[in-house]
């Protein structure tokens, strides 16, 4: 073999480590545009795992400031903590989801994470063609021995932003901004529309509107926009990156905002009255802990208000839009709906049912 093709032979093993599920010690950039990135190395206590991580993204990407970063939070700490080798492949599509997740499990990784409820058919296809393989999916519920289905209360986390959102609301008109009109997303509106009834039962929240993906911000700001010119003067989203064009809205027309999945807060401050945080960086994090440990355990695991799985943020530079008692009544619900003294409703029958039994 002459020199040429000595070095030509080389550079195709390197590509092949750096795209299959042999991470490479150090960082490097987040994976975009639909590539492979490897990261991993020694761990806080000096030790290098030889467990190795995949983690496929949906098409709003690492950077979407929701849950796909959120996830993206937990992998990084898992690598850095734990010293395990992490692979990440982000989405273009949805076309995409089934050829990622099996381009993961075919080149040696130990688990898999699929992040988003659209990648649920798409897991279930792969994972059964890979049984000693460990699959996790964030939103999602897939029912095989090799799945953990990571799932969030997020009605419990949605009722207390729609408590804080009427107890802000100057109009008495609320709006609402979801991804795609699916169960999951007609959950957060249930518990957003029962909590806020629940502050002010003469408020109104609007008729629902819906990016029809989680990645046009431009469609996120045109529905808030319209439901601010409808009189809402609080949006709560559920729109994954097309939520940051609800931000953007709620900062032109100096209305207010409520964020979710990651804290966004700080997106433009002021005017993001809170985010309702789902912890998926924790439930990634634990479920690759539990790999590690030799506890990983296939099933349903939900993160709930009670186990802080969800959660709002503390108003950090919005508590004047709250009346003086504000913070403290928030607390005083949340604190009844751990307690399972209120039920917080998850579907539209149990709303029908919540709204009929609240004093008129």
């Amino acid at each position: 073999m002459n020199l040429r093709n000595l070095l030509i032979n080389l550079a195709l093993a390197s590509m092949l480590v750096l795209f299959g599920c042999n991470g490479t010690s150090g960082g490097g950039s987040e994976a975009t545009g639909g590539g492979a990135q490897a990261t991993g190395g020694a761990g806080k206590s000096g030790a290098k795992s030889d467990l190795k991580v995949g983690i496929v993204y949906d098409s709003g990407g690492i950077n979407d400031g929701s849950f796909n970063q959120s996830a993206n939070r937990g992998v990084d700490r898992a690598a850095n903590e734990l010293g395990v080798q992490v692979n990440k492949v982000e989405s273009k599509t949805a076309k995409d989801f089934a050829s990622n997740i099996e381009g993961m499990a075919a080149k040696g990784c130990n688990l898999v994470f699929a992040v988003g409820i659209t990648m649920n058919d798409a897991l279930k296809e792969v994972a059964a063609k890979f049984p000693e393989v460990k699959f996790a999916i964030v939103d999602g519920d897939v029912d095989l021995p090799n799945v953990r289905s990571l799932r969030f209360a997020e009605h419990e986390g949605s009722f207390l932003a729609g408590f804080a959102a009427a107890l802000a609301s100057k109009s008495h008109k609320l709006g609402f901004v979801g991804g795609m009109e699916i169960p999951l997303i007609k959950k957060f509106y249930a518990g957003y529309v029962a909590g806020a009834h629940m502050a002010d039962p003469t408020i109104t929240v609007l008729p629902p509107k819906y990016v029809g993906d989680w990645v046009s911000q431009d469609k996120g700001k045109a529905a808030a926009a319209l439901l601010f010119s409808e009189g809402a003067d609080v949006v709560y989203h559920a729109a994954g990156k097309g939520g940051l064009g609800v931000i953007s809205a709620a900062k032109e027309q100096n209305k207010l905002a409520i964020g979710v999945d990651s804290d966004q807060d700080a997106v433009e401050k002021g005017f993001v009255l809170t985010s309702m945080v789902k912890k998926v960086d924790e439930s990634v994090f634990s479920t690759i802990q539990d790999l590690v440990g030799g506890k990983f355990s296939a099933g349903a695991k939900v993160y709930d208000l009670k186990s802080k799985g969800v959660s709002l943020t503390d108003f950090q530079y919005t508590k004047d839009k709250l009346p003086a008692d504000g913070l403290k009544r928030i607390t005083e619900i949340e604190a009844k709906i751990v307690s399972g003294e209120i039920m917080v409703p998850s579907d539209e029958a149990q709303l029908t049912e919540f709204l009929a039994k609240l004093p008129k």
